[in-house]
């Protein structure tokens, strides 16, 4: 038992000894001392009393908490959850079967840049804009249309003059019917060809024209819009063509479209016309300007702006006083009438046989007697 008492004893003086320093109190060294042994002895019977798990064992005690709090859905809950937030419904879609399978923010991306580039409106002619259209045209060689060489030498030149103005790089205009100002509109089209062919009394506006051929011309009506109609077995190159209903208006006679019939291409053997116009089309493709365009009897569809609003195309007729002055046949010379000859007797000095005889008279013409005298 005095061996248990000394042992502490004598160690701590030695731990005491061992942190005496040259310039200390030995008795503060040795109460610093067993203040610091006591601390640890302390510090020991607490941490045993309650064990402090260590950083390892409480991270894998909180992983398998939260495993166990929120357990992973089994996959076949995990597919229709998928189904519904992510993926658009097929039933829901009127897109095609490419579409349906994108997630909703490439639709919503792909629905974006197709409303940059919208899908051009079907309809024949436009309402008129007084701003110039982007110039897109189209045009021909009179040597790739058929029949051209048999027609009138006024009918080529007017075909001619009409399709030199589709190389001119001109805009679809409204009010314009000079060339000079960068562009025309369909009736100013007409005007400038007809009056620069030295026709006369040309009016400005598609209806009035509609009117003038209809006075002057031989003015053929179409109501089928079958394009194999036998109303357009009359159709001639270089007739003119009305249409109604391309837009709006408010006049007595509601034509508002007129061109110029080309006839047909060689190589392809479809009508073309050609004109001023901001949508129509040829081969294809949609043409703003003044241009050659393909020729097509409109399908009597309303407008889809506008349900009141039907194109419908009118009639053609030739261009008053051009053929009849190509056509007109002249009358046989007349023969000349015979002039009577009269004979004078010739004079004594002429006669050999009456020279040196006495002149006789000239033998007097017999008076008729009359009841006057």
């Amino acid at each position: 038992m005095r061996y248990l008492v000394l042992a502490p004893a004598f160690s701590l003086l030695a731990f005491a000894a061992s942190e005496v320093r040259g310039d200390d109190n030995p008795f503060d060294a040795v109460y610093r001392s067993v203040d610091k042994w006591s601390r640890n002895v302390r510090q020991q019977l607490q941490e045993e009393a309650t064990p402090t798990p260590s950083k390892k064992r409480i991270h894998h005690h909180s992983s398998t908490l939260q495993h166990h709090a929120s357990p992973s859905p089994s996959p076949k809950v995990k597919s229709k959850e998928e189904e519904s937030d992510d993926t658009p419904k097929a039933k829901k879609s009127s897109e095609g079967d490419e579409e349906d399978s994108t997630p909703p923010k490439h639709t919503k991306h792909r629905a974006k840049s197709e409303d940059n580039n919208p899908e051009p409106t079907p309809e024949e002619t436009p309402k008129p804009s007084p701003q110039n259209q982007p110039v897109a045209v189209a045009s021909l060689d009179p040597s790739q249309l058929k029949d051209f060489d048999s027609q009138p030498a006024g009918v080529q030149d007017l075909i001619r003059s009409a399709l030199a103005l589709t190389q001119r790089n001109l805009a679809y205009t409204y009010g314009s019917d000079d060339p000079a100002s960068g562009g025309m509109d369909c009736s100013g089209f007409i005007y400038y060809v007809l009056s620069s062919a030295g026709l006369k009394d040309v009016p400005r506006q598609s209806s009035d024209q509609y009117l003038w051929v209809r006075k002057n011309g031989n003015f053929h009506a179409v109501l089928s819009r079958n394009a194999n109609t036998f109303e357009l077995e009359e159709l001639r190159p270089g007739d003119l063509m009305f249409w109604s209903g391309t837009y709006k208006v408010d006049r007595d006679v509601p034509v508002t479209h007129v061109m110029i019939y080309l006839g047909k291409e060689k190589g392809t053997n479809k009508p073309v016309m050609v004109g001023a116009s901001d949508g129509r089309s040829y081969n294809g493709e949609r043409r703003f300007g003044v241009s050659v365009f393909d020729f097509k009897l409109p399908n009597g569809t309303p407008n889809k702006s506008d349900p009141d609003l039907v194109t419908r195309f009118e009639g053609y007729s030739p261009i008053p006083g051009l053929r009849e002055q190509v056509y007109t046949v002249q009358s046989a010379t007349p023969t000349p009438t015979p002039v009577a000859v009269i004979r004078k007797a010739p004079l004594p000095e002429q006669n050999p046989f009456l020279r040196g005889k006495a002149p006789q008279p000239t033998p007097t013409p017999p008076k008729f007697l009359t009841n006057g005298d």
